[in-house]
């Protein structure tokens, strides 16, 4: 007894930082994240998944809106969209000329008004008037999507229309080449149903004289018998 209490009494008190020591013969592996451990990535909804993309259309005329709004954000001094007006979109146009690859002739070239030029020339390159025109038109649209209102579209402006026009008949005779809307052709389906519409229409014209004609026929025989017993 005397000796197991001297045990107990020169025994040192126990540290009280011992709990918190982490033991380091635990057989539970560490768990260390990595690729494996990462949950997996939620797959593409079936709306998302069946999502139109854009059209081709849609895609060139995002990009030339772009292109345009950098413009206005580069110009000296820097323009917003609504004072933008006709002539802006003019200095527009002529600034897209230095990026054209069509070749159009000035006057003083013996090229001018020759559609297959046998040599190069020193003309200058312009974005040709098909190209301008339809970028008018991609323009105008995206303009109006964004915001703007129909009566303000500076792409709209009377000044843009006197000035593609212009470009249309500069260059049909500088390059020798007329510009003309094709005429659309008819189907053959529709000729054949407006054929036989105003054929049908014919018929009827003509069977509904000839039943008014032996109507009056009629009412004119009628009178003239009635006549002749008026005489008799």
């Amino acid at each position: 007894m005397n000796s197991a209490s001297g045990a107990g009494a020169g025994a040192s008190p126990p540290d009280p930082h011992s709990a918190l020591v982490a033991p380091t013969t635990s057989t539970t592996p560490e768990t260390i994240p990595g690729p494996s451990s990462q949950p997996p990535l939620p797959l593409p909804s079936a709306a998302a998944a069946a999502a139109p993309q854009p059209s081709r259309y849609e895609s060139q005329k995002r990009r030339d809106w772009n292109t345009f709004m950098q413009y206005l954000k580069n110009h000296k001094p820097p323009l917003t969209l609504a004072r933008c007006s006709g002539a802006h979109v003019l200095e527009f146009l002529k600034y897209l000329d230095q990026f054209g690859k069509t070749k159009v002739h000035v006057n003083g070239c013996p090229f001018f008004g020759n559609p297959n030029p046998p040599a190069p020339c020193a003309c200058p390159l312009k974005q040709a008037w098909g190209s301008l025109d339809a970028l008018i038109g991609r323009l105008r649209a995206a303009f109006e999507e964004n915001g703007g209102r129909p009566e303000s579209n500076p792409f709209a402006a009377r000044a843009v229309r006197i000035y593609l026009r212009e470009v249309r008949e500069g260059q049909a005779k500088a390059r020798g080449i007329p510009y003309e809307k094709k005429k659309r052709k008819r189907p053959a389906v529709a000729a054949v149903a407006v054929a036989k519409v105003t054929a049908g229409s014919d018929q009827v014209g003509s069977s509904g004289g000839r039943r008014k004609l032996i109507n009056n026929n009629s009412v004119a025989d009628d009178h003239v018998s009635a006549g002749a017993g008026v005489i008799l």
